[in-house]
């Protein structure tokens, strides 16, 4: 055995003739309890303390199981066959074909699947009750759920099946498989998993209650089985060759479970919700510790590191890009082709580049080769000189150091109008484009765009669909900040504006004013999605602000509680009978801030409905989509509490008591055993920069109970969620030097990026320092319309 590479080397006393032969390896394993290959979780039903059995083989957990070659190339038939408890259920990948009973036993004989890679064979085995139903084209679909909660998978059943279709049709190409079921377990690591025919959930991924579920659950359930059964054509049918393709699997299915959403959803508007995955993308990608879409993987244990919002979410955007660019015709006809050609094989970048390139007749390769073989992102400048816009591009780091990265860029712009547009390649370092031909015309003469009426605006990268930031100079900044407080443009394009001031303020290329002016322009918004992007934006802002002009902080507050109490005041605490989706996500992030804010008639109605919620957990007064408070008896309710999605919401609030005393406390409760480990995530996403010395005095205290306890992609949540909270070179050499002296296998990549976004927040903080007439500006702000 070569434990480094997990390998078995076998070596023959004498030499093998040359022919076919049969290896015949007798083997055992355990059923272990770190969610990892085939292992035991456990459960409790009316107190009674029940187990299942479940496999999690991806990336290369198959081989705790089986011994395989396990690499996603070397594909192969499987026939399944379990011994189990005769009152248990068992699926698998394929089709029950017959089953033996024995006494307290049965044996359970599944069909011979078609070839793929050992990292999607599965098999779960417990007590579960069932719905189904079938597709147009015969596909029986079951969702598989606790005992007593079958309702509870409806919505997920009706996803699959619709999602079925879609794709069916997308692609051309039949689901491959008979059948297709989802199953709800008590222990899963991940969110889910697409294993062929048989697509594995966390509970709370999959179960929805009318009752007690949020608007916010329902969405996330939608886009997550979507997802997954994307996977059963891209990833499935057709996989990557290697992991240094994983975005082939990954980004792909992101980018199609937002389509196929969007259309049983159109009033969600998931295209705009989209462009969270492009924000997400970016601010990665802007950092050194970045990595190119196609990355290289040479061993196993730096797998799971691959799994970051590169793979996913810029992986999804520059799909995004590269189908806005060619028209979604071409774009739908040449995966189509793809599917064909290379169903049940294994695949690289360069295949699918092919296969667009014939369709479109566009030499793909080149054109796509920058945006996944090198690291990081362009911004691009924007001058207007007459009439004459020059663009010029470089790398975006938000560092502040010199990329020397160049992209081939899809440049759309708008001028005054979306019936008013211009598309180009913008393919070296600088390039000019004359604009007269857009611009209004008097008496029939053209006029200058310095000339023309200061509303009119000119907007670059319309609707957002490219993956680079822009930056305007400070007349087109101006037009665009009055456009939007007009009401001019989309909400993908006022989303994109702010996301990209943000951005560029934390690179220290922009200042801080100028954010704040853009905020400033949007007091009449209602938008939903705009509105929650401006609400992330404000807590960025007060994090920093905290550290960098304390004595601001109050007077910032009151701002930002005047951008939103017109929205607090439409929106209402109270539900109302046809509000839209939208409305109902944006309610309880709106209450939130104001309370994060220090708004006291938020406090006191909070306190209240939360009493009530305490006296009476049927009361109404307190909707499933508000429950973000911190309040006192949160542990009691959380175990008391039966849902899984209730227990996951105050696991999301517990740890964000401004409160260090509580630290310590709250955070040795979620490593305890009532928590289970998979949930550790979603405590520790909730910490607060007012508590981060003591969370980070805990952490290293802990550090060693933590790695014998978590591994894989639950210690990513350690080494970024408590490091993060920092914003000085300090506490960034500080972290650094400890855990150079402590083991940190399996984190080191998500280590060192959470060590340079301390870094990149220091260097905004000295910037902001300089702004001397910030404070002015912002006791402006805070007094405006009082």
């Amino acid at each position: 055995m070569d434990k480094d590479d997990e390998i078995l080397v076998l070596v023959f006393d004498e030499p093998l003739t040359v022919g076919e032969g049969i290896l015949g390896i007798i083997f055992s394993g355990k059923l272990n309890e770190h969610t990892k290959g085939f292992y035991k979780c456990s459960y409790v039903e009316k107190e009674v303390k029940k187990n299942m059995a479940v496999t999690q083989f991806e990336a290369v957990d198959a081989r705790r199981c089986f011994p395989c070659w396990d690499e996603p190339a070397l594909k192969a038939t499987f026939k399944i066959t379990l011994d189990i408890p005769s009152e248990l259920t068992a699926l698998s990948n394929m089709p029950i074909l017959d089953e033996k009973l024995n006494g307290n036993l049965k044996t359970v004989y599944f069909e011979e699947s078609p070839v793929m890679s050992t990292y999607l064979v599965a098999f779960v085995v417990g007590l579960f009750d069932h719905i189904e139903d079938t597709t147009t084209n015969g596909v029986k679909v079951r969702v598989y759920c606790p005992v007593g909660k079958s309702s509870e998978g409806k919505h997920a059943l009706n996803v699959a099946i619709k999602s079925l279709g879609i794709y069916t049709e997308f692609f051309s190409t039949p689901y491959p498989l008979p059948k297709l079921d989802l199953v709800a377990v008590s222990e899963f690591h991940a969110g889910a998993m697409e294993n062929f025919g048989l697509i594995v959930y966390r509970e709370n991924e999959l179960l929805y209650n009318e009752k007690t579920s949020t608007a916010n659950r329902k969405q996330i359930m939608a886009i997550s089985t979507s997802h997954e059964v994307a996977h059963q054509w891209f990833g499935n049918l057709v996989t990557m060759e290697w992991w240094t393709h994983l975005w082939l699997n990954e980004g792909f299915a992101t980018w199609i479970s937002y389509m196929a959403t969007d259309i049983m959803f159109p009033e969600w508007k998931m295209w705009t919700q989209f462009l969270r995955q492009t924000s997400h993308g970016l601010r990665l990608d802007a950092q050194e510790q970045s990595h190119p879409i196609e990355v290289e993987v040479h061993r196993a244990d730096e797998i799971d590191q691959v799994f970051d919002a590169i793979s996913y979410n810029k992986g999804s955007a520059v799909i995004r890009m590269l189908q806005s660019y060619l028209g979604e015709d071409i774009f739908q006809k040449s995966l189509s082709l793809y599917m064909k050609k290379y169903a049940w094989k294994n695949v690289k970048t360069e295949d699918l580049w092919s296969v667009l390139s014939e369709e479109s007749g566009i030499n793909i390769t080149s054109l796509m080769e920058c945006w996944t073989k090198q690291k990081g992102h362009p911004v691009v400048y924007v001058n207007c000189k007459d009439n004459l816009l020059e663009f010029k591009q470089s790398q975006f780091v938000s560092s502040g150091l010199q990329g020397d990265g160049r992209w081939t860029i899809p440049i759309t712009l708008s001028l005054g109008s979306y019936n008013n547009q211009r598309n180009f390649l913008l393919e070296s370092q600088s390039q000019s484009v004359n604009i007269s031909e857009m611009l209004p015309s008097s008496d029939g003469k053209l006029c200058s765009f310095k000339e023309c009426d200061e509303t009119l605006w000119i907007k670059v990268n319309v609707e957002q669909s490219g993956f680079y930031r822009v930056i305007y100079d400070d007349e087109l900044s101006a037009r665009l900040r009055k456009a939007v407080e007009n009401n001019c443009l989309s909400a993908a394009d006022k989303l994109g504006i702010l996301d990209d001031m943000l951005a560029l303020c934390q690179a220290c290329k922009q200042p801080l004013s100028y954010l704040l002016l853009l905020l400033d322009a949007h007091r009449k918004e209602h938008d939903s999605m705009v509105l929650s992007k401006l609400i992330n934006v404000c807590y960025d802002v007060v994090e920093i602000i905290t550290d960098a002009m304390p004595d601001a902080v109050n007077e910032l507050k009151v701002f930002f509680i005047s951008l939103l109490q017109s929205s607090a005041e439409r929106l209402g605490w109270e539900p109302k009978p046809g509000e839209s989706h939208l409305n109902v996500l944006l309610r309880g992030e709106v209450f939130t801030a104001l309370a994060s804010f220090g708004h006291d008639k938020t406090h006191k109605e909070a306190m209240q409905r939360f009493r009530e919620l305490l006296n009476d957990k049927d009361t109404i007064l307190l909707s499933a989509d508000l429950k973000k408070e911190w309040l006192e008896s949160l542990l009691k309710f959380y175990r008391e509490a039966d849902a899984v999605q209730e227990k996951e919401r105050i696991l999301q609030t517990i740890a964000s008591s401004p409160d260090p005393a509580l630290v310590n406390e709250v955070l040795t409760f979620l490593i305890s055993d009532e928590v289970r480990n998979q949930d550790i995530n979603y405590g520790l996403s909730g910490l607060r920069f007012e508590c981060r010395e003591a969370a980070w005095r805990w952490l290293q205290e802990n550090w060693d109970k933590i790695l014998m306890k978590y591994e894989g992609f639950l210690l990513h949540s350690f080494a970024r969620d408590f490091v993060t909270l920092f914003s000085s070179n300090e506490k960034a050499d500080e972290i650094e030097a400890f855990f150079a002296s402590h083991v940190q296998t399996g984190v080191d990549k998500v280590l060192k990026q959470s060590i340079e976004k301390i870094r990149i927040k220091a260097r905004w903080m000295e910037s902001i320092k300089q702004e001397q007439s910030l404070p002015d500006l912002i006791k402006q702000l805070a007094h405006k319309g009082y």
